[in-house]
């Protein structure tokens, strides 16, 4: 009803360049910088205002993407109905979309191109410093958007703090507190604990000892892994379950997963921990190596490797894996517990 005031709806963009360096503008008369955004107009979705200010104050041509955070401000609370501008009035709600966009690569970076004449400046910042140099509410939102980014996750906030059972984005002592207090209701609890990622891979040698490694056709090709991969643990898929159809999926081969050999459990601040399940595949012969075949989707080529070449061509914590895994299956020990590869 027209009579009714409603909220205003803004977007803004979490702007990536393949650096991980966030976007940040500063206008002309102002003291405060801001990210990329502004009012949704019309009928427009949050959606499609962020790729119109996008394309009329950066000349970028890109969709918004994943949905990382929403932050409702209540009328009263200070700020304006500029996302990036905490200086107006605020008699009027607002409800903030936040998208990632990008990561942007340098030609595409190197094309942005701002409005003539308004003296508009635009800076790549480190995550931290473009934290710390916006302004409130603007910086914890985008603290939050990161945490979200980084976690597969999604924060929601209400005045630029994250609720209470927000998936992403809560301080973690802040969660024990919660937590400790009882004040979570049970879907909040759930939401808000922290998630890992969980994989299975599977260690092949061929007669001659030499440990069967695949080129992945995404991410760091230069980088070599064991055959596997996510366990959908969402359908209802155990971690042997997984190992097979990787394997199947990857290479052709249907074969049945012998004995685990470790689990490895990796953790990096703010991001998921990952655990892996890594069992034995036995020995491959000949003919068996003969029948691989590759989805190209998702592998380049494969080769079997001496225990000495994982140097040089998988990451150092897969190696430790991997050569732990090997004494595991020589000894008859196991399974093993690994912390980054590390019993």
């Amino acid at each position: 009803m027209p009579d009714r005031p409603s909220p205003l709806v803004a977007t803004a963009g979490v702007v990536l360049d393949t650096r991980g360096r966030v976007l940040v503008l500063t206008a002309p008369g102002r003291t405060d910088p801001k990210l990329p955004g502004g009012i949704v107009e019309g009928t427009e979705t949050p959606e499609e205002g962020l790729a119109r200010a996008l394309r009329e104050g950066l000349g970028l041509a890109r969709r918004a993407g994943r949905l990382l955070a929403v932050d409702s401000r209540p009328t009263g609370s200070t700020g304006s109905t500029d996302p990036g501008d905490p200086t107006g009035s605020a008699d009027r709600s607002l409800i903030v979309h936040l998208h990632l966009v990008g990561p942007l690569p340098p030609l595409e970076t190197a094309a942005l191109s701002l409005p003539a004449g308004e003296g508009t400046e635009a800076r790549w910042l480190p995550p931290e410093a473009a934290c710390a140099l916006l302004p409130a509410p603007v910086a914890p939102r985008l603290r939050a958007a990161l945490a979200a980014l980084h976690t597969g996750s999604f924060a929601h906030l209400v005045d630029g703090v994250p609720h209470p059972g927000s998936p992403a984005g809560l301080d973690p002592a802040r969660r024990l507190a919660l937590e400790h207090s009882g004040t979570l209701d049970p879907a909040s609890h759930r939401a808000s604990r922290p998630k890992a990622v969980t994989a299975a891979s599977v260690l092949f040698t061929g007669p001659d000892g030499r440990i069967l490694l695949v080129q992945p056709a995404y991410g760091r090709s230069d980088r070599w892994n064991l055959p596997g991969g996510g366990i959908d643990s969402d359908l209802g898929e155990i971690p042997r379950a997984a190992a097979r159809r990787e394997v199947h999926e990857e290479l052709g081969l249907d074969l049945a997963p012998g004995r685990l050999l470790a689990v490895n459990w990796a953790h990096k601040p703010g991001r998921p921990a990952r655990i892996r399940f890594l069992y034995d595949g036995g020995v491959l012969d000949a003919p068996t190596l003969a029948r691989i075949r590759l989805d190209p989707t998702e592998l380049l080529q494969w080769r079997t490797v001496t225990p000495a070449d994982l140097r040089d061509l998988v990451k150092p914590a897969l190696r430790r894996q991997i050569t732990a895994c090997l004494t595991a299956r020589a000894t008859g020990a196991g399974p093993l517990e690994l912390h980054a590869g590390r019993p």
